[in-house]
């Protein structure tokens, strides 16, 4: 049953420009775990679709016009929440799948520092890093980025598009539209479970309007932190 105002432009303000809403998914128990999860296919907690059920109805209230999902479960599984009170059909899109880091996946941040504690210092210093072997962030920005700049061009004017990813994957995401160089883009904080950023669009390009929002605060738990 859709949400009272929600879809077809409610929260709609004209002329207020195309707005993009990128959506973490949910808590899964490898979040809890501080294991790496990189592109496993890891189901949401209870906690999670607790989470992805109340971000869904503050987000329903802001009238989206699209929704597009990473195809791993966890971020599924959030979009259907979305989906459900709005009626929009989701999008899958693998390309929006959080970065494959190879021999990282499935450690936890512990492990990671005691195996592999250089490669991981290098990363936090903002080298190209290709972790455990995996992606570079510049290659996940890559994939990830036309992915929403195609849907973006199916909005209708002032329209809204929700994009339910994972926290990397938003952070990449998000320094490639604002056109920022990728050693700047650990500036982005990381994303507590099921919060949110929202750019919008602008005369000189994408704006960053919100980050992290929807936390109460919750700690950030996840790959890019």
């Amino acid at each position: 049953m859709a949400v009272t105002g929600a879809g077809e432009g409610a929260g709609r303000t004209p002329g207020r420009g195309r707005r993009v809403i990128l959506w973490r998914h949910g808590q899964t128990a490898w979040n809890v775990e501080r294991r790496f999860q990189g592109s496993t296919d890891v189901e949401l907690t209870e906690t999670g679709i607790g989470q992805a059920r109340r971000a869904a109805r503050l987000l329903a209230s802001l009238g989206p016009d699209a929704i597009v999902s990473s195809d791993l479960r966890r971020a599924a599984a959030t979009a259907a929440e979305l989906a459900a009170l709005t009626g929009l059909e989701v999008t899958r899109d693998e390309g929006l799948r959080e970065t494959y880091a190879g021999v990282w996946q499935g450690l936890t941040h512990e492990e990671i520092i005691a195996r592999h504690g250089a490669e991981y210092a290098a990363w936090k210093r903002g080298e190209p890093v290709r972790r455990g072997g995996g992606e570079l962030e510049t290659e996940v920005a890559d994939r990830a980025a036309p992915v929403v700049l195609r849907h973006v061009e199916k909005l209708p004017e002032d329209g809204t598009l929700v994009v339910v990813s994972h926290g990397g994957t938003i952070r990449t995401t998000i320094g490639r539209l604002l056109g920022l160089e990728a050693y700047h883009w650990e500036s982005l904080g990381g994303l507590s479970n099921c919060c949110w950023s929202v750019l919008g669009e602008g005369a000189r390009g994408w704006r960053l309007l919100e980050h992290n929002a929807g936390t109460l605060p919750e700690p950030v738990l996840g790959d890019d932190t």
